[in-house]
């Protein structure tokens, strides 16, 4: 037996952190074939701003829930490389709203027809097997799990028995 299924949940994160970079690693494979300067890591805010084309800071760490300085930290990498751009917002002049240029629009352009085939294709191979057409619902259910309590406080529960 593999080293990893046989601890089953203690290596839990650390399978779903290999998994995960394992797909960015192979993503990004894609991109570079391409010739498209495109980060896989990028897909989130990427597909938030196809979907609305002007959102603040918050808005943005709100909907990928992680921290504002996260998104700060990514918004001023993309501007860097002029593909974002950020305006204060009119209602607040404490926001900032986030919107394409017109390079990120165009990467953008470039970059959907891989996520089209990358979703073809993973349903391709989530039905190659059974239970992991069940992944994204267990996954689903797994986080709404957690939201209601946080890991850590569930494990420190366990410790004070």
């Amino acid at each position: 037996m593999s080293f990893y299924p046989s601890l089953g949940y203690l290596i839990f994160g650390t399978r779903l952190r290999r998994l995960s970079e394992y797909f960015l690693a192979e993503v990004n494979k894609v991109y570079e074939y391409e010739g498209i300067p495109f980060d896989a890591s990028w897909f989130p805010l990427f597909y938030l701003l196809s979907q609305e084309p002007s959102l603040t800071l918050m808005d943005i760490a709100t909907r990928l829930e992680v921290s504002h300085s996260a998104v700060s930290q990514l918004i001023a990498g993309l501007k860097k490389k002029g593909l974002v751009k950020t305006t204060k917002c009119e209602e607040d002049g404490r926001r900032q709203l986030v919107t394409f240029t017109v390079k990120g629009k165009a990467l953008l352009a470039r970059v959907q027809p891989v996520w089209q085939a990358i979703a073809v294709i993973m349903q391709q191979v989530a039905e190659q097997d059974a239970r992991s057409k069940q992944l994204l619902d267990a996954l689903t259910g797994l986080e709404a799990t957690l939201d209601q309590q946080s890991l850590s406080a569930r494990i420190f529960n366990e410790l004070e028995k």
